[in-house]
């Protein structure tokens, strides 16, 4: 990564790719609600409740992830650049 154009096309084409993951994800989970629930449980041995929960948090997490590791970086090169 040469220059500040260099990196900004990066954390830009990072935050594109991963809010495309994180679009398909939520598609999924509203989709298969009760079959992530059911396989969560079978798999770690949780509730059906928990598994959802644990699932949306674990979405949420991811979300800020995309914000803080992305975005942000994206965002503070377009400033820097001028």
């Amino acid at each position: 990564m040469n220059s500040l154009a260099t990196s900004a096309t990066f954390f830009g084409w990072c935050t594109v790719i991963n809010v495309g993951i994180l679009l398909f994800s939520l598609l999924m989970i509203s989709l298969l609600k009760h079959w992530i629930g059911t396989i969560s449980a079978r798999l770690f041995g949780i509730t059906e409740a928990e598994g959802k929960a644990t699932f949306f948090r674990v979405f949420q997490q991811y979300r800020f992830s995309i914000v803080l590791f992305n975005l942000v970086p994206y965002i503070a090169l377009k400033i820097m650049a001028g």
